[in-house]
């Protein structure tokens, strides 16, 4: 009781007015980052449907599949998403000083390990609504896995 009206008080008149301001600067190097996922998922399965679109061949659409499986863990691919999220440790470095606020490389960290796991999501999912339209007509092939795509960004 001796402690709560004073933090209250504290937390309302130093912290609270500053809330909206905070988020809106944080989440500018987050959305950035999260965009270019997006972008780089984008990016790989048009070239798939172009590689198929050029070859015709279900193996190789197959092993393309699956090695977009592999996206997510491919370090030099995502290095692009993880470097927007890094403004974020200049961002913190200024509220770690006015607000005490510590662990910025677990904050950045944390958002890039969001960053994987939402891509994982999205190869897998779109892995998963693509597979049973792998043996259909050929010429359809390529409008399916467009229609996947646009599904799974949705």
């Amino acid at each position: 009781a001796a402690v709560s009206e004073p933090a209250q008080k504290c937390c309302t008149e130093n912290i609270q007015p500053f809330l909206t301001s905070i988020l809106e600067e944080l989440m500018g190097p987050v959305s950035s980052g999260f965009t270019e996922v997006r972008s780089l998922f984008d990016k790989e399965v048009n070239e798939i449907i172009q590689n198929f679109q050029k070859t015709n061949d279900i193996t190789k659409l197959k092993e393309n599949v699956d090695q977009l499986m592999n996206l997510p863990f491919n370090s030099v691919k995502m290095e692009p998403c993880y470097l927007k999220v890094n403004l974020l440790q200049e961002l913190l470095k200024d509220l770690k000083s006015r607000f005490k606020v510590y662990h910025v490389d677990f904050v950045v960290q944390r958002t890039q390990n969001f960053m994987q796991e939402l891509m994982e999501n999205a190869v897998y999912t779109l892995e998963q609504l693509f597979s049973p339209s792998r043996q259909a007509d050929s010429a359809k092939v390529a409008t399916t896995i467009e229609k996947v795509k646009l599904r799974v960004l949705k």
